[in-house]
């Protein structure tokens, strides 16, 4: 099975204008941009054939391509980073059995995380889209309350069935716990990881949707594929003992720079 890993990286953030260019400090004091550290955690990932940045912005571009990565140019009129995906496979770009979307947002993303999603795919052919999931520890619960109470819009949350096809995902908290009665251990939310496995014919078939009330509220292109009648399924990851956590707004560059700097 050819996997291709595609990195969507956009300039125009509304949280963060300039993302994919910020500059995280590593624990030598050397300081690398979020999309090279993207690519970099891609270039860990085993048994991918290819990696490739995909943008619409020159100095996105000029920026990738100066440490070494493939940059595939899509139109500014995609709206995500699976619309990006699916732009760059209908352009002839990209050939692959599986293509996996690791946004350029999460320099944290361990290689096993994508490589148990891939696995996950290949032991499920009917599968045409899975997506992982971790559980929340408690410094990752507490990030998102956080966030939440300060107003900013954190992460994304994942609930799902018994089969692990996913149920709804959101950027607010859920499901809801009592502050009162939030466990010490075993917390029962679970952090979606921005990664995104599909079949060909299942970016194929994104396309010719129209964005739904539900993704257009949240801001989260998963939900169009939930709301046209697709199963997502989400894939159980473990942490490892690594702490995860996507860079979302200004106020992530200190965590994920504390994060770099324990590991």
């Amino acid at each position: 099975m050819k996997t291709v890993i595609l990195i969507p990286a956009r300039y125009a953030s509304t949280r963060y204008p300039g993302k994919p260019l910020a500059e995280l400090t590593l624990p030598s004091g050397e300081k690398k941009s979020l999309i090279r550290l993207s690519w970099e955690a891609a270039q860990r990932v085993q048994g991918v054939a290819e990696v490739h940045v995909v943008t619409d912005d020159d100095r996105i571009r000029d920026h990738a391509q100066g440490f070494g990565a493939s940059v595939i140019m899509t139109s500014p009129e995609a709206e995500n980073g699976t619309a990006r995906c699916a732009e760059a496979l209908a352009a002839g770009e990209v050939e692959a059995d599986l293509i996996v979307n690791l946004q350029g947002d999460a320099p944290l993303t361990p290689e096993w995380f994508i490589e148990d999603l891939i696995a996950a795919m290949e032991r499920d052919p009917a599968a045409q889209v899975a997506t992982p999931v971790l559980q929340c520890d408690a410094l990752t619960y507490g990030h998102f309350i956080e966030d939440r109470q300060a107003g900013r819009v954190g992460g994304t949350t994942a609930v799902f069935n018994r089969a692990g096809h996913g149920l709804y995902f959101s950027k607010e908290v859920i499901p809801y716990i009592d502050p009162d009665k939030v466990p010490a251990d075993d917390i029962p939310v679970y952090h979606h990881v921005g990664v995104y496995a599909y079949r060909p014919d299942a970016l194929r078939a994104y396309t010719g949707w129209p964005e739904g009330a539900l993704e257009k509220r949240e801001g989260l292109e998963q939900l169009r594929f939930l709301e046209n009648g697709h199963t997502v399924a989400c894939v159980q990851v473990e942490g490892r003992g690594r702490v995860f956590w996507e860079l979302n707004n200004p106020e992530d560059v200190a965590r994920i720079n504390s994060v770099l700097k324990d590991q």
